[in-house]
């Protein structure tokens, strides 16, 4: 087998041409995998026709579309690496990750030309982009952007010399990161081709099955399912951006078999379905990552007779790490479930050593689906995937049948809304205020989100206040990275080399968490 991911849609349009590939529930249009082929061919050549080449990367600045999946195989065929951007980001953090990834090119949807202005204003030394590719829209063009429709009707359907295979990146994708500094998880077509084989393996799928995709694509639990998909040969049903009525309707009218979704999505859903109730019988299962899944999610799901299924997985491991599945799903309440079918997994203590059943440890994970490395942090990566094990940073316990349980997070990070938040990144920003004399974000419950960032300040001024601290964030992070409220303190607990003490300080304002 020729391992090119972009090999995968290429083979599967020779097998099943008139196959339903694509659905846009947005604007009720549909591709066969010969259509979706064929201008994933044409956006190839038309990319190399303005120079790009094998290892070159192409960011993509994008809401879901048919147009992301042919540019995401478009980029695998001809060996460029694909970087998929967050959409939520602020212009600091999407600046900072296309100079970082040295990108060249950027194409952008429409509806983002003022995020791309905001980007242009920061002055050609902010980032190494040599072509802005503007795709759709009826408004004003951008003068400096090449049209992605007219460049693609331009070139021609004939299939691209593959490059890029095995070990070449084919993906970077970018994760906050515990110094503050985003992090860059470099994918391989190989991690990415075991990444799907093993979900495929280990889900229950069947190949007539339609797998919905609410999620965007820019995260690691859209992208994955929707390469998985055309590696199984179903039909992907997808939305441009998450729209709770929506879903249902969707789901109905495409009947739709499976999906994957975090907790706070299908919390919404569930609210929406109460007023509205559909028709979802064609659904067999919901898979449930990003965030531990609250009980009363799941009794929510099984009074309407919504079977959920749960995955523990991560961005470096293209994915898949645990899966609970079948029957396991009361029966193994509150756990992470077992590893993948080409997955391994072990509870270690601090030095690597295996731990015993119902002991507390790290989990780690080993497969041919984790991650190359860290983008340019050979440090960061030597030390994450130390012994050949992928160190999540998650801490674990797993039982007498093999089941993982995850009781908590060695790593600082909160999770809110299926979002990982890494504290250091905030208050690497906020520690830039005159008045902040020290920080420190913390995570507190909260019934939508799961999480909410909350900003913990020793400051000079006691006058300092939350909307004062929320606008010094305003394009400088994400809205959902931004604290939600403040808390003043006249000092923090700090170790004896300075850091906070972030559990003693937790404590010490249990009462305003």
């Amino acid at each position: 087998m020729r391992n090119n991911v972009g090999y995968l849609l290429a083979k599967r349009a020779f097998l099943s041409p008139d196959k339903e590939a694509f659905v846009d529930g947005s604007l009720n249009s549909r591709q066969s995998y010969a259509q979706l082929n064929r201008s994933a061919n044409r956006i190839a050549n038309a990319l190399k026709s303005i120079g790009t080449k094998k290892g070159d990367r192409v960011a993509l600045l994008m809401l879901n579309s048919s147009e992301y999946i042919e540019l995401f195989f478009a980029i695998a065929k001809i060996g460029a690496v694909c970087v998929p951007l967050n959409i939520r980001l602020a212009p600091d953090e999407l600046t900072y990750m296309l100079k970082d990834s040295g990108t060249r090119t950027l194409v952008y949807g429409t509806e983002f030309q003022k995020l791309v202005a905001a980007m242009r204003a920061k002055g050609d030394h902010a980032t190494s982009i040599t072509n802005w590719i503007q795709v759709g829209g009826t408004g004003q063009a951008d003068d400096f952007a090449l049209n992605f429709e007219d460049i693609k009707d331009k070139a021609k359907e004939v299939e691209p010399e593959l490059a890029g295979f095995g070990d070449d990146a084919l993906f970077i994708m970018y994760t906050s990161g515990t110094t503050g500094v985003p992090k860059g998880v470099v994918q391989t077509h190989n991690t990415v081709l075991w990444a799907a084989i093993t979900m495929a393996s280990t889900s229950e799928m069947r190949h007539e099955d339609r797998f919905f995709i609410p999620l965007p694509l820019f995260h690691v639990g859209a992208l994955m399912p929707a390469i998985m998909s055309i590696y199984f040969g179903n039909t992907i049903v997808s939305i441009k951006m998450f729209d709770p009525s929506l879903c249902w309707k969707v789901i109905e009218s495409e009947r739709v078999t499976n999906t994957l979704m975090v907790p706070t999505v299908l919390a919404v859903m569930l609210q929406v379905y109460a007023k509205a109730p559909c028709d979802f019988s064609s659904l067999r299962w919901v898979l449930i990552a990003g965030a531990p899944v609250p009980i009363s999610l799941l009794e929510a799901s099984d009074r309407i007779g919504l079977h959920v299924e749960q995955l523990y997985g991560l961005t470096e491991a293209c994915g898949p790490g645990c899966m609970l599945m079948g029957a396991d799903v009361s029966r193994k309440v509150g756990s992470a479930g077992k590893p993948f079918l080409f997955t391994e997994v072990r509870i270690v203590d601090s030095d690597d050593k295996d731990v015993d059943p119902g002991v507390p440890g790290e989990l780690t994970v080993r497969g041919p689906h984790v991650m190359l490395e860290y983008w340019n942090m050979p440090e960061e990566t030597t030390q994450a995937l130390r012994g050949g094990w992928l160190h999540t940073g998650d801490i674990a316990t797993v039982d007498e049948e093999g089941f993982i349980f995850i009781v908590d997070r060695l790593k600082d990070m909160i999770i809110s809304g299926g979002e990982n938040i890494y504290p250091a990144e905030i208050e690497k920003v906020i520690a830039q205020m005159p008045s902040v004399n020290q920080v420190a974000v913390i995570g507190r419950s909260d019934s939508k989100w799961g999480e909410i960032p909350i900003a913990v300040i020793a400051s000079s001024d006691s006058n300092l206040n939350e909307k004062e601290v929320q606008d010094y964030c305003e394009g400088k992070l994400a809205h959902y990275k931004i604290p939600k409220s403040l808390i003043l303190v006249e000092n923090m607990p700090l170790t004896p080399t300075g850091k906070v003490q972030k559990r003693m300080l937790k404590e010490q304002l249990a009462n305003e968490l």
